[in-house]
C-alpha cells in the first residue's frame, strides 16, 4: 500500500464539472492530483481554493495537441516523479452537432480531436510512466455510446470510439496497466462551474423521474466510481465500461 500523497493523479478537464469532482475525490483520498485543463481561470481558481503546492498542480492543456500534452507530462514528472492515475475526462460536452447533412468536416474533427484522439495523446505519453507504477486508466465515455438522440453522429461517435478504445488498450497494456472507462448519464454539473458561470438551472420532477433511482446524477456520483477503479480494490477489474446512469437507460420510454 503506498503512503499518502504519494500516488500522482493526471485529471484531464480536471478544473470544472465530472473533471473537478474527480479531481477533490483523489484529493481526499491521498492521491497528488494534476489537473489538466485548458481554461486556465477554472483551473487557477481550484488551485486558489482547494489546493497546495504539495497535493495539486495545474497545466494548461490542449489535449488535442501532441506537444502541449508531452510537454505537460515532463513537467508532471519533473515535479512528482511518477504518475499512478491517468483520467481522460476533457471533452466536447455538447452532444448535438445538428443534421449529418449540415455537420462540417472541422466540426466533426473538433469533437472527435478531443474526446478520443486526446484521449489516445494522454495515454501513449502517460503509459511510460503507468508501467512503472502498475497505474491504471480511466477514459470518460457516456451512455451516448449505446443510445442515441438524433443529430448527435459525432458526440456518440467520439464516446463509442473511447470504449472500443479501452478494451483495446486493456488487451495491449495488461498486465502492468489497468483500463477501464465509465460511462455517465445525466449527471447535473453547474454547481461545479466556475464563480462566473455558477447559475444553476432548474430541475423539473420529471427530469428525476426519469430515473429509476428517483434523481438525476451528480458529479460525486461518478468521482466515488473512478476513485474506486483506479484505487488496490478494483486490481482484477480491466477492459471494462461501467454505465453510471440511476437505471436510466435499462427504463422503457415511450413517445406520447
Amino acid at each position: 500500500m503506498t503512503t499518502k500523497h504519494q500516488r500522482v493523479a493526471w485529471v484531464t478537464g480536471g478544473a470544472q464539472g465530472i473533471g473537478r469532482a474527480i479531481s477533490e475525490a483523489l484529493v481526499d483520498e491521498g492521491v497528488r492530483v494534476c489537473v489538466v485543463d485548458r481554461d486556465r481561470e477554472a483551473g487557477e481558481e481550484m488551485l486558489e481554493e482547494l489546493g497546495s503546492p504539495e497535493t495539486m498542480a495545474f497545466w494548461e492543456v490542449d489535449v488535442s495537441d501532441e506537444k502541449s500534452v508531452a510537454g505537460a507530462m515532463d513537467q508532471t514528472i519533473e515535479r512528482f516523479g511518477r504518475l499512478d492515475v491517468l483520467v481522460n475526462n476533457a471533452g466536447v460536452a455538447q452532444p448535438h452537432s445538428g443534421p449529418i447533412e449540415s455537420l462540417s468536416l472541422e466540426d466533426w474533427n473538433r469533437w472527435l480531436d478531443t474526446n478520443l484522439t486526446g484521449a489516445f495523446l494522454c495515454a501513449k505519453h502517460a503509459v511510460p510512466h503507468l508501467r512503472c507504477t502498475s497505474g491504471s486508466i480511466v477514459n470518460m465515455a457516456s451512455t451516448r455510446a449505446y443510445q442515441s438522440e438524433a443529430n448527435s453522429e459525432a458526440y456518440a461517435a467520439s464516446k463509442g470510439g473511447l470504449v472500443a478504445l479501452t478494451h483495446a488498450m486493456a488487451m495491449s497494456l495488461g498486465p502492468e496497466i489497468r483500463v477501464n472507462s465509465v460511462s455517465p448519464g445525466w449527471i447535473e454539473v453547474s454547481e461545479w462551474k466556475k464563480r462566473s458561470e455558477r447559475e444553476r438551472p432548474q430541475l423539473r420532477p420529471e427530469d428525476h423521474a426519469q430515473h429509476p433511482v428517483g434523481r438525476v446524477g451528480k458529479p460525486e456520483d461518478v468521482a466515488e466510481l473512478v476513485v474506486f477503479l483506479t484505487g488496490p480494490r478494483a486490481e482484477f477489474i480491466t477492459g471494462q465500461d461501467f454505465v453510471i446512469d440511476g437505471g436510466m437507460t435499462r427504463k422503457m420510454i415511450y413517445e406520447d
